[in-house]
């Protein structure tokens, strides 16, 4: 028997008088793929037939005419759900149902262009900041390259799209002086240990809060981290994952944070004796007065109150992981030291992100070998 090859067919009259054209469209994992069309007239089923035939030579593929982009990306999102962590599903999520969908969702995938891509971004981008802009197309461009690998689509409209361009954001840590400053305002404080713990080494806001005992070791002066605390709609406070498999990672304290620590252990000890049979074990290194995940906005109002008191300059939370970064990179250490102590996931990320401070070590770099060099 010989196989026909893909993009023939054949026509035929069916026995309730309607026409049927078959299209093979070749084999796939031991199974031959055929499409049907069927019309009324033999000319109509022969003129459907060519047209797909055509798309199947010019793009490779034949794809749902019927299937809307709304159809996808909810078909999208239910194969995500599992595969990303809850807050990445919950942003993707937003994206899709807020502004992907009224836009575009009524077109049909395989008609979709890049002018339509484009003309929805130019939209928003009246609307909203560049970056949110830019991350609509990030997550409609990933949605439609796993469309291209399930077959859907030939090629993905959303990467010849363009969105606003971004000014980069430069970072504005604390400078030593501010460091010591901030640390020492923080004495006494009930969670001094976080802030010294997250400025030696720039953990992140939820990796701080998901730290319990039995990750810190004192005696050797190290720190694992294995989960972060994030607020997530309808659940609340729950434990997740680490952003990264590079995120779990384990790094040695500094001598002052250690320190820090055992004063904090103790403290606490005694916070739980006196909460009694109010206080819930959750092993939390920095969890509330009773014991349970300590909200991330409670450790904003602290933060910032603890600026506004020391006549500190406004910065976030977040810029204490960046000042941490910036004066391990000051005292010129290897930069893979310093991504795997951030838990950056490639070695680019971390100098992009610190490229100022690169700058002005290679000036460095640059006089010191001047001094060497130069009077030769």
């Amino acid at each position: 028997m010989t196989r026909r090859g893909k993009g023939e067919g054949s026509i035929k009259k069916r026995t309730d008088g309607r026409w049927e054209a078959r299209l093979e469209l070749g084999w796939r994992d031991g199974k031959r793929q055929r499409k049907y069309i069927c019309a009324n007239t033999r000319q109509e089923v022969q003129r459907r037939l060519s047209k797909a035939r055509r798309q199947l030579e010019e793009q490779g593929i034949l794809g749902d005419e019927r299937q809307t982009v709304e159809a996808f990306l909810g078909r999208w999102l239910t194969h995500m759900e599992s595969r990303v962590r809850p807050r990445t599903y919950a942003d993707y999520e937003g994206v899709v149902n807020n502004h992907l969908i009224p836009a575009l969702g009524k077109t049909r995938l395989v008609k979709l262009t890049v002018s339509n891509v484009q003309e929805m971004l130019d939209q928003k981008a009246g609307k909203f900041s560049p970056r949110t802009v830019a991350k609509i197309r990030g997550v409609l461009r990933q949605a439609l390259n796993d469309a291209i690998t399930w077959g859907n689509l030939p090629r993905n409209p959303a990467v010849a799209a363009e969105p606003p361009r971004q000014q980069k954001y430069r970072i504005n840590p604390f400078t030593k002086e501010e460091a010591g400053k901030f640390l020492e305002a923080v004495r006494g404080e009930r969670l001094e240990a976080l802030y010294t713990t997250v400025l030696a080494l720039g953990l992140r806001r939820g990796e701080a809060l998901g730290l319990k005992w039995e990750d810190i070791d004192l005696e050797k002066g190290s720190l694992t981290v294995n989960r972060a605390l994030q607020r997530q709609k309808g659940k609340g406070l729950v434990f997740v994952e680490p952003k990264s498999e590079s995120s779990r990672r384990t790094v040695a304290l500094p001598g002052f944070a250690v320190e820090s620590l055992k004063e904090h252990r103790n403290r606490q000890l005694e916070e739980r004796l006196k909460a009694g049979s109010e206080w819930e074990d959750y092993d939390l290194a920095f969890p509330s007065e009773r014991g349970t995940p300590l909200a991330p906005d409670n450790l904003h109002r602290s933060f910032h109150r603890i600026l506004e008191r020391a006549k500190l300059r406004k910065v976030r939370f977040h810029d204490l992981r960046h000042a941490a970064a910036t004066f391990l990179l000051a005292q010129g250490l290897p930069p893979r030291v310093i991504m795997e102590t951030l838990g950056h996931s490639q070695i680019s990320l971390t100098m992009n992100t610190y490229a100022h401070v690169s700058a002005e070590l290679q000036r460095g770099a640059a006089d010191a070998m001047d001094d060497l060099l130069g009077g030769k």
